[in-house]
């Protein structure tokens, strides 16, 4: 009998799941501001691979954080002093692999981040149950990118947990937090020791109250990394690729096109298929002649003998002057001004393809291969030739020396 434990197990009371969306690009940004905004006594954050975990490692080491991390690659030696480094507080912060976990037990560790989605419902409670022990309360919170919505409310209902969608900490919400903190930190601080009376008295004496206190919200902050500015992320449903239900406010879809080409001028030119027209040499050439660039250029519709090409508004003042009057673009190439969009669904806007003279095709043999005489196949068999087949020449057995030299005497 095979026992699923993933489809027994029911969602930990003392841990609240949180799935949080963010852009794809923004996805290692969201977890500095996760750590920011919940800054536990201990954290831990997955990875899928050593090459992630030793890249997060390297950046958030940079930004301040106090890192350990654990792979497949390091030793025993190693795992144990950077577990040791957590219990200590040396570290707060642990970036790993699902394979380094196995056995984890930190007591302390109050936050789990899924920075790489978990592979099924499994890891998933693997992972979070890191946390939340010994009657303590514990956050497991997965970094989801738009396109991963689906499979994480998959893994939600494969595991029976009841999650809290939302989007990460921005830095207003975590500098907020911050004050927070700041504020209940003075609420329970012991009365002014007799030893602190002197330093106070002094600094009364010659700074205003308002100073001392500026001064130690500024020392307070900066012992914190600053938290990133985060993309906004549209809300996202899966009719959305298909133009189905999109929700009662999301509003009108805008309107895709280019910038500045609301109000563009049409130009014709003077050639088309039959000159062997392309664009690829069709846009440098307006460029240089036309004294513009690339992104003033819209669409090119070519033609049978005609080229159409859309100027955004902005250089066809410059477009005009720099051809002159007569429009030449080059040798015998000219450009003229359009009224309004030229027509395309005209005859000579579309292709026109001739079909081949079928008297120039080769004519088959009338007669086929069953119909012809047994006597006409005879003939056409190969003749055998009189010649005797070759034979390999064999050499003749040498002998050896001695039993000749016998042979000669006797």
């Amino acid at each position: 009998m095979r026992v699923n434990p993933a489809a027994q197990a029911k969602q930990h009371l003392d841990i609240e799941y949180r799935a949080l969306t963010v852009a794809k690009t923004d996805q290692e940004n969201a977890i500095i501001n996760v750590l920011r905004y919940y800054d536990a006594k201990n954290a831990i954050v997955f990875c899928d691979t050593r090459v992630a975990v030793n890249r997060m490692t390297s950046r958030f080491n940079n930004r301040g954080f106090s890192v350990v991390s654990l792979s497949g690659e390091l030793s025993q030696n190693e795992r144990s002093h950077a577990l040791q480094s957590l219990r200590d507080g040396r570290a707060k912060v642990c970036i790993a692999t699902d394979v380094a976990s196995r056995g984890l037990d930190l007591p302390d560790l109050e936050l789990v981040i899924h920075a790489t989605l978990p592979k099924n419902a499994e890891a998933l409670l693997h992972r979070s149950g890191r946390t939340g022990r010994a009657g303590r309360k514990g956050v497991s919170v997965l970094i989801v990118p738009q396109a991963g919505r689906k499979r994480v409310e998959r893994l939600f209902s494969t595991a029976k947990i009841k999650a809290e969608w939302a989007a990460p900490p921005s830095a207003e919400d975590v500098l907020k937090r911050d004050d927070e903190r700041l504020l209940a930190a003075l609420t329970v601080s012991p009365p002014t020791a007799d030893n602190e009376h002197e330093i106070v008295g002094k600094l009364l004496e010659t700074h205003t109250p308002e100073q001392i206190t500026t001064a130690f919200v500024r020392q307070y902050r900066a012992a914190y990394t600053a938290p990133e500015e985060l993309l906004p992320v549209d809300r996202y449903t899966s009719k959305d690729r298909h133009g189905a239900d999109r929700g009662e406010d999301a509003g009108p879809r805008k309107a895709r096109g280019r910038q500045g080409f609301e109000n563009s001028v049409w130009f014709s030119l003077n050639l088309g298929r039959k000159q062997k027209a392309e664009p690829r040499w069709i846009l440098p050439m307006l460029c240089k002649s036309g004294g513009i660039n690339k992104k003033d250029i819209g669409a090119i519709k070519i033609s049978e003998a005609q080229t159409f090409v859309e100027i955004a508004e902005a250089a066809v003042d410059d477009f005009i002057t720099k051809i002159g009057p007569e429009g030449k673009i080059e040798k015998a190439i000219t450009a003229h001004q359009l009224d309004g969009q030229p027509d395309f669904s005209a005859a000579d806007s579309r292709p026109q393809y001739k079909p081949r003279d079928k008297a120039t095709y080769k004519k088959k043999s009338a007669k086929r291969s069953d119909d012809f005489a047994p006597e006409q196949r005879q003939e056409s068999a190969p003749k055998k030739s009189g010649k005797k087949p070759h034979k390999k020449k064999t050499r003749p057995r040498r002998r050896p020396a001695g039993k000749r030299e016998r042979t000669i005497q006797g």
